[in-house]
């Protein structure tokens, strides 16, 4: 590497993580992942948010110079079908957007119709076509966001009840808007689709250089002993959530070209190899296995190949040039005595090399996601019961709306839809999340028109809203319903004027959003199992990795063990937080369950202490 991986930086460079923004930012999201927060900034997309921006301003400029209030379908369509776009390869993309555009202008046109049919049809149309809905899209591949979108269209269309022609009318301004946004997003304005693909891969990073950081932070004595604190279970946590996030991704991307997909599968081997390491070296550090020197001096050198990996990575002329540090760190391997810390040298060098071998075949890659095999039938039944709950949900929505006399009661059926998204723990979030949203961008649009009510430029101000929305909407889904709250508003003030507007949805998303976690817990509340059951899990899954590293079992064994064992003490820590520690508390963790979380985190620790012991040993003849 050009600026040799031993040498030695300035202690400043070395500071702990948290002395960046990204890197206060990456802390935050450690301590939100334990109650199922999600805050990943590297998902921000400018470049989305900016081609979102166009496709909103221009049916919103033909609706507000046109005057005609219908059109604004035009512009909710064209914001929903850049919603839907989400990561993968473009034949995905484009067969779930296209899935999009045609259905919804059918569902635009069926639910406001049917909703005509007498003063309670909407009552039986909604709930209906959302559940046939959500039904048909479980049985597509990747289909969860469509069927979730489709099914928005179908509750905010019942909320308009058209006679046939005016329905069509509508029918078609969502064919416009949506049809305009296909062709920018495929034709037009086509963005990368292996982007995802790097944002993740350089957050998986990022994340092994926040480790190694706050690693050297304690061999500086930043901490007072070198015993477990949370940091050590925070990291591990983050890596591995950021790793599965990769494997997840990558599956969105089978049957693409080899060339697309093979610089994500060597990082994941190279990433995977790290983060093993790098447990060991936490360990040591727990347990003061080594001199404190060699300590530091091993997890210097991890840190100074993690940031040169991420600054060269993209670059295939200069990723050669990483096969010159594992010359370099023989050197350093030869200078240590404890037989763990040269392990993990050996554990770098191997995945330096790794970084630039095309040819080699990789263990991660037996560990594909198997979510895109799954047949129609396999999807069924979790397709059912998400369907029935979804429906549940809306139908109680439209009895508090006749009960309590909603003026937009689309707006909270829309909530119901949105955030019931899987088990009890997710939905609980959710809620939260979308109250607090709402709440907060209802009272900023309610302020904004207050002070100015200009038509100008409030679609100045949409068409910027939009554009944030886009580009927050996989960092975090609370400042996602901030700016979607807003943009709503004002879209719908602007070419329906009325009072109580920026009131009525922030109510309604309360309500619906209620609505949606009673439904969660009412039909088959997916609480998972309990506490001391994950606790177990994760027990029998550590102690199999350990046994595996300790009976030289094969390599792809160790890693398939190495990740379930990871998965479940990530289940079993984030239980313990499950809606927002309510359960903690009514359950208070007993001594003994403490004292068997702690011999988790110890159980992980020393298997990969016991397999990079292994490959110092191994790698002993050939040194000599």
């Amino acid at each position: 590497m050009n600026e040799g991986l031993m040498r030695t930086r300035p202690a400043k460079a070395w500071a702990p993580a948290m002395q960046s923004t990204a890197g206060r930012l990456r802390w935050a999201a450690r301590r939100l992942e334990l109650r199922a927060v999600g805050l990943t900034p590297e998902q921000f997309s400018l470049e989305e948010g900016a081609r979102a921006a166009v496709a909103v301003a221009v049916p919103l400029l033909i609706a507000v110079g046109s005057g005609q209030s219908w059109m604004g379908w035009s512009v909710f369509a064209a914001f929903w079908t850049c919603l839907c776009d989400s990561p993968g390869s473009d034949r995905l993309r484009r067969r779930l957007l296209l899935s999009f555009v045609v259905f919804g202008t059918l569902i635009s046109f069926a639910g406001a119709w049917a909703a005509s049919f007498a003063p309670g049809a909407g009552l039986i149309a909604g709930p209906l076509i959302v559940f046939a809905v959500i039904l048909l899209a479980s049985s597509v591949a990747y289909g969860a966001l469509l069927g979730t979108l489709l099914a928005v269209v179908a509750v905010v269309a019942v909320g308009f009840p058209r006679s046939l022609d005016l329905a069509a009318v509508q029918a078609a301004a969502f064919l416009v808007g949506a049809g305009w946004a296909w062709l920018l997003i495929n034709l037009i304005w086509r963005i990368d689709p292996a982007a995802p693909l790097r944002q993740n891969g350089d957050a998986v990073l990022a994340r092994l250089i926040d480790m190694t950081s706050d690693l050297l932070a304690i061999g500086r004595g930043s901490h007072r002993d070198t015993h477990w604190h949370s940091e050590h279970a925070e990291h591990r946590r983050a890596v591995r959530l950021a790793l599965e996030r990769l494997h997840g991704l990558l599956g969105r991307y089978a049957g693409e070209p080899e060339a697309a997909t093979e610089p994500t599968r060597r990082l994941l081997e190279f990433a995977e190899t790290v983060f093993s390491a790098l447990i060991a070296l936490d360990q040591a550090f727990i347990d003061g296995l080594g001199s404190a020197q060699e300590r530091a001096a091993v997890t210097r050198a991890f840190g100074i190949a993690l940031r040169y990996v991420r600054r060269v990575r993209h670059d295939p002329a200069k990723l050669i040039s990483v096969r010159r540090g594992p010359s370099r760190l023989a050197m350093l391997r030869a200078r240590l005595s404890d037989p763990l810390l040269a392990g993990c040298v050996v554990a770098l060098e191997d995945a330096l090399v790794l970084m630039d071998d095309r040819g080699r075949r990789r263990p991660s890659e037996e560990l594909a996601p198997q979510t895109d095999r799954l047949t129609w039938r396999d999807r069924l039944r979790p397709g059912l019961r998400q369907a029935a709950r979804q429906s549940a949900g809306v139908v109680a929505v439209y009895a508090a709306a006749l009960a309590f006399d909603l003026g937009y009661p689309y707006w909270a059926t829309m909530a119901v839809v949105v955030v019931l998204q899987g088990g009890v723990r997710s939905t609980w979030t959710r809620t939260i999340e979308r109250i607090l949203g709402s709440l907060l961008g209802g009272s900023l649009a309610l302020a904004l028109l207050h002070m100015a009510d200009a038509k100008l430029l409030l679609s100045a101000v949409s068409v910027l809203l939009a554009p944030a929305a886009i580009s927050l909407r996989s960092v975090n889904y609370t400042a996602f319903v901030v700016f979607l709250t807003m943009l709503f508003i004002i879209v719908a003030e602007m070419l329906q004027p009325g009072t109580g507007i920026a009131s009525a949805r922030m109510l309604d998303n309360v309500i619906g959003s209620i609505a949606a976690l009673l439904s969660v817990i009412v039909f088959w509340p997916e609480l998972g199992p309990p506490l001391q059951t994950r606790i177990e899990r994760s027990h029998e899954a550590n102690r199999a990795y350990r046994d595996a590293v300790l009976s030289d079992a094969p390599l792809q064994t160790i890693h398939r063990l190495r990740r379930a064992a990871g998965m479940a003490s990530i289940e079993a820590e984030i239980a313990l937080h499950d809606l927002g520690g309510l359960l903690r508390w009514r359950q208070r963790l007993s001594t003994e369950q403490a004292a068997v979380l702690m011999d988790v985190r110890r159980l992980a620790g020393n298997a990969a202490v016991a397999w990079h012991q292994r490959l110092a040993a191994r790698q002993s003849p050939r040194a000599a």
